[in-house]
């Protein structure tokens, strides 16, 4: 029998903001929010003073400061957060080889076979934390459970600078009473669809049956009824290089495709902030479009050289939205902007251009 797996997620306290706070004293105890000033901008990063006047990352610029307006706008200097990054990986490795990078900030460490301080997570877990306080001067946070779903959960449970432990004969007592936006992907849209369904905690999904969480939500609805259960094989994958980096949103109500390009702004926008986060460099530029009678689309762009800005970004999918000649009345219910074709600097990409339809 296999033995249970000890997972650790830890997650770095506000990391942009908590590095500029490091480096420049005078931001200390000051709202810091990292991020270039301007109408297209977006917050990267937050400090904790700022977000108690409720800004937070990927949000508007411009939003950011008429939340609060004696913020300090930092702009962001990735170079650095990367350098400190780098140390804070090679404190996970003393401890596990088996480590999987999320992004700059976090990252999942499998130590069930650690022989670093007996073999004990938590242990593990707190040690970890104590040598990045020593070593960067820095604070993070850790979750502690027998799977990744479950460990992030639970590092955002007491941050900043904490850490909570889910063993395994308290899953359903720790699941059970959360309210589902706790599950990752659960966001807006789909907890007002679970709202809509009379689901507001974990233990009231677990009522659903599979048949009709998959029949309601796709594929997504698979995975919501394996964390209800706190199920989450997944293994801890180390130096799992950047493939694509996208998002998306649902709308409340089903949309022409006329109307679609500030949310198309919006996603770019957070798709670029996220892309901020990895070494590799994305080529292609995707348009995915669901149609209300649940069609997907997809319009891809492989320009001659990778978007350098945001604004080229944002332009090219507002230019593949020209390319989707669907009839004139149809009606669109989810919309994505994504990156992919991610290479390492410098390596050589054959430029093109494709398009396809997924029915």
């Amino acid at each position: 029998m296999a033995p249970v797996r000890k997972i650790i997620h830890v997650d770095m306290d506000a990391f942009y903001a908590s590095v500029e706070q490091r480096d420049a004293p005078e931001l200390r105890g000051k709202p810091v929010v990292v991020a270039w000033r301007g109408a297209r901008s977006v917050v990267c990063a937050a400090s904790y003073e700022a977000r108690v006047f409720g800004v937070r990352s990927a949000m508007p610029a411009v939003r950011a400061e008429r939340l609060c307006p004696e913020a300090i706008f930092v702009p962001p200097d990735f170079a650095r957060y990367k350098a400190v990054s780098q140390q804070v990986r090679a404190i996970f490795l003393r401890h596990t080889a088996l480590v999987e990078p999320l992004s700059l900030d976090e990252a999942y460490l499998d130590v069930t076979h650690s022989p670093s301080n007996g073999g004990i997570a938590t242990e593990i877990a707190r040690t970890i934390r104590a040598q990045i306080r020593e070593e960067t001067a820095l604070t993070a946070s850790a979750g502690i459970a027998p799977n990744k779903f479950l460990a992030k959960v639970a590092s955002d449970w007491r941050k900043p600078d904490g850490q909570f432990v889910i063993p395994p004969t308290r899953i359903d007592q720790f699941l059970l009473p959360l309210p589902v936006n706790r599950i990752p992907g659960v966001g807006k849209v789909m907890e007002a669809r679970l709202t809509a369904l009379g689901i507001a905690t974990v233990g009231e999904l677990r009522q659903l049956p599979l048949e009709q969480l998959e029949a309601q939500f796709g594929s997504f609805g698979r995975r919501l009824y394996h964390r209800a259960r706190g199920i989450d094989e997944r293994p801890v994958e180390p130096d799992q290089p950047v493939q694509s980096i996208s998002s998306e949103d649902t709308f409340a109500e089903d949309l022409p495709l006329e109307a679609l390009e500030p949310a198309i702004v919006q996603l770019a926008a957070k798709t670029w902030q996220a892309t901020r986060k990895t070494e590799r460099i994305g080529h292609t530029v995707v348009l995915k479009l669901k149609t209300s009678q649940f069609r997907i689309i997809t319009r891809s762009f492989t320009p001659e050289s990778p978007p350098q800005t945001l604004e080229e970004l944002r332009d090219i999918a507002l230019a593949l939205r020209a390319r989707v000649q669907l009839a004139a009345g149809t009606r669109y219910r989810l919309v994505g902007v994504g990156l992919g074709g991610f290479r390492e600097p410098g390596a050589v990409s054959q430029p093109g251009l494709f398009d396809h339809l997924d029915i």
